[in-house]
């Protein structure tokens, strides 16, 4: 080809180059427009409590998120790798691990897949020695109280408690020992976030914003999550601030995986700790939720830890698992 041939192709090339070069640009731009449209209402922003939040699906997203940091409460480094997480869950004043989506008002219905002849304090204990910080006690319906404060004695000032908090006895856990409480249906009469109820709940603390957590557990339809029975489009109801602690109802006790999509989704939008609970199974849960999230997200394993009664995963494990991320 003669050299004015070959330039005259090159020629021809250019505007096919520059098409592609424009479309590259415009999928670019469509994708900083989402992230900046992004925007989280101020609705509690100043509030700074932490939250257990449902993220709903979106259309977009956002390849390879740089992680950002995690606070680690122990020792106030940063870091981004992700821990296990502990957990105690009480039902009718034994430590269980139930299948989350068979917990209803019928306890006929109620499918247990471990019931522990130990004590709460005991498990208390556990996390006590190997220096599991962030676990959180759950009391599953009436008759836990006793159970919930042994554990705190156990532990003070190291355990989140959950279960039936309001107003009127959230001061009361935190004198008990609990770190922080956690607060769910309270927040939410008929369905929707009550900021009166909120605004109470945090009186009743001092405005000590870090002693309260927000808990909302999710169940997934379809590309949408769940809050309860109500479901979210976006998130207007309320502002995302500190930390989030998942918990995937449809997931919880199956020991069958975590929601690898909502993993994926909370590490692309949440720039603020992130801690996920159901299905996880294995070791392997902990390395997928770490490569999935760029080690922002945590995971909570339960029923399938051998303290729980399970053979997918050896608590020592997840506890060296720890010690190789500090």
């Amino acid at each position: 080809m003669s050299t004015a041939g070959f330039n005259l192709a090159r020629m021809n090339m250019i505007p096919s180059r520059i098409e592609s070069f424009c479309a590259c640009c415009y999928r670019f731009l469509r994708l900083v427009f989402c992230l900046e449209s992004f925007k989280l209402p101020p609705e509690i922003a100043g509030f700074g409590v932490q939250v257990r939040i449902v993220i709903p699906a979106k259309k977009y997203t956002q390849a390879h998120p740089k992680p950002t940091t995690y606070y680690q409460q122990t020792t106030n480094q940063l870091t981004t790798m992700t821990k296990f997480r502990p957990c105690i869950d009480l039902h009718a004043g034994s430590v269980k691990q139930i299948v989350g989506g068979t917990l209803t008002t019928t306890d006929s219905e109620l499918k247990t897949n471990f019931t522990s002849k130990l004590p709460s304090s005991y498990y208390a204990n556990l996390y006590k020695e190997n220096a599991l910080e962030g676990a959180h006690v759950i009391m599953l319906g009436p008759g836990n109280t006793d159970a919930c404060k042994e554990a705190c004695e156990a532990w003070p000032g190291h355990l989140q408690v959950g279960g039936g908090i309001n107003d009127g006895n959230a001061k009361e856990w935190i004198e008990y020992g609990a770190s922080k409480v956690i607060i769910t249906s309270f927040l939410f009469p008929s369905g929707k976030f009550s900021q009166e109820r909120l605004q109470s709940v945090l009186k009743a603390l001092d405005n000590d914003t870090s002693k309260l957590v927000i808990d909302l557990s999710c169940r997934r339809k379809g590309d949408t999550w769940f809050v309860a029975m109500n479901k979210w489009q976006d998130l207007t109801d309320m502002e995302l601030t500190a930390e989030f602690l998942i918990h995937a109802a449809d997931n919880e006790g199956l020991q069958q995986g975590i929601d690898e999509l909502l993993v994926r989704k909370l590490s692309e939008w949440s720039s603020i700790p992130v801690t996920y609970a159901g299905g996880g199974r294995n070791l392997q849960d902990l390395e997928l939720v770490e490569s999935l999230s760029g080690g922002k997200v945590d995971l909570t394993i339960g029923s399938a830890l051998d303290v729980f009664g399970g053979n997918g995963v050896k608590f020592d494990e997840c506890c060296e698992w720890n010690k190789s991320r500090v």
